[in-house]
């Protein structure tokens, strides 16, 4: 803004300038006018004396007049030197104003070159981040296959462990069988040894306990080995 209303400040003393500079034109040829008339006057002065007065009077109005054209024509000549005063100054200001906008646009091409190298490292970057949302998602991949495999051991390491808690059941079942058998050759062995008496119904009774324990195990073992052999199947199955 203040560079405009120099500029245009600069334009009014220009114009002003000129408009002295024709009036001193002007002025110029108005006292070489006039000195021609004095020239005239001189020569009627020398036809007749009649006029001589009236000749003066008129020299001194036109002395008076050429004097006040030249006191005009110092104050425009002052005028023109300040306004060429103004005029250098308002040169100054514009060279100055010249190398500010040569510092500034200095300033703007090493903005973008900075911008175009900021822009570049960018692009580095985004490649980086792609690469590594690639891998990123290849761990992800191999992180749900390791997840589908741990379920897989999870899921048998479920069946084994259900095989052995129905091998568990079947040792027992077989405990079982085992003790029933043993206290069933008791019964029989006391019911041989002592024959028939009072303790015969003890040794029936004992014998048919074993019997009942012999059974139970023997239904439970089967019942455990069949278990076993479905969870057997179930796994080759998967496998």
């Amino acid at each position: 803004m203040i560079q405009t209303d120099d500029l245009g400040a600069g334009d009014r003393a220009l114009t002003q300038m000129q408009l002295l500079m024709s009036r001193l034109v002007e002025l110029h040829e108005k006292e070489e006018d006039l000195e021609e008339e004095l020239t005239l006057l001189a020569r009627r002065r020398t036809d007749g004396t009649s006029h001589l007065l009236e000749l003066a009077s008129t020299a001194d109005t036109y002395s008076r007049r050429q004097t006040e054209m030249a006191e005009e024509r110092t104050a425009l000549t002052r005028e023109q030197t300040r306004l060429s005063t103004r005029s250098t100054e308002l040169a100054n200001i514009r060279t100055d104003f010249g190398r500010e906008r040569t510092s500034l646009a200095g300033q703007r091409t090493d903005l973008a070159v900075r911008r175009t190298g900021m822009a570049r490292e960018r692009t580095v970057l985004a490649r980086e981040r792609t690469g590594l949302s690639g891998e990123r998602t290849n761990l992800a991949r191999e992180r749900n296959e390791l997840a589908e495999g741990r379920n897989r051991f999870a899921e048998r390491r479920t069946s084994l462990s259900t095989m052995r808690t129905e091998l568990a059941w079947g040792r027992t079942y077989l405990a079982l069988i085992r003790t029933g058998l043993a206290f069933l050759v008791l019964g029989i062995s006391l019911f041989r040894y002592f024959g028939l008496s009072w303790w015969s119904l003890f040794d029936g009774a004992l014998a048919v306990g074993s019997a009942a324990i012999v059974f139970w195990g023997g239904r439970g073992y089967h019942r455990a080995t069949a278990r076993m052999r479905l969870l057997m199947e179930g796994t080759h199955d998967r496998a």
